[in-house]
């Protein structure tokens, strides 16, 4: 589990095809590699990846043919949103996050409002339902509280805060990303469908 609090930037510095999928190898820039451990699980752009191998500040991952087919930003060289895996004792400063992305959203406004950014993404279809006005959201890794919502397509005000220590910042008008919906959301449409289905 994860927090969707970004700890660093990071950069896939190497993709390697695999039979079924690729092996990637991060530079993960700034994050604390001290209490990281061979199989320890890292958040990269939201994905939740396991680690393979270290060497200095570079780590590995594999990543399979059915995460690369539902995800965006991990075929390539370039930067990525990091965070290590939760502990019970940590704060919980964004919200619960699982790292399995529920599908890719499009970027239609990128734009400045005051010293913010404002944000708007069209969800899929399917997942539009999960997305409630002052809910939590989880983008290309980074935990964010939803403004309004219109169908399928949110707001978000991003502070400079987070514009400046997340890939957020890269983003424009056409871009993919990497949507997660709220846990408790899911659950709570799952326990209304089974009263509805008993009934």
């Amino acid at each position: 589990m994860f927090s969707g609090i970004v700890a660093a930037t990071g950069r896939i510095l190497n993709v390697s095809p695999l039979e079924e999928g690729v092996r990637l190898t991060v530079d993960v820039g700034s994050l604390d590699l001290d209490d990281v451990q061979l199989g320890d699980s890292i958040a990269n752009s939201g994905v939740c990846l396991t680690v393979i191998a270290r060497d200095g500040n570079t780590v590995q991952f594999d990543v399979s043919r059915e995460t690369l087919n539902c995800t965006v930003g991990l075929d390539a060289p370039g930067e990525v949103n990091l965070e290590k895996a939760l502990r019970l004792a940590d704060r919980l400063g964004g919200h619960l996050v699982t790292g399995h992305v529920d599908g890719l959203g499009e970027v239609l406004r990128f734009v400045p409002v005051g010293e913010s950014h404002e944000l708007v993404i069209r969800a899929p279809e399917a997942l539009a339902g999960y997305i409630a006005r002052k809910g939590s959201i989880t983008v290309d890794g980074v935990s964010l509280t939803v403004n309004q919502v219109d169908g399928c397509d949110f707001s978000i005000n991003l502070i400079p805060h987070t514009v400046q220590v997340t890939t957020l910042r890269r983003l424009a008008t056409g871009s993919k990303v990497n949507l997660e919906i709220d846990l408790i959301a899911r659950y709570c449409e799952r326990l209304l469908s089974m009263d509805r289905s008993a009934s």
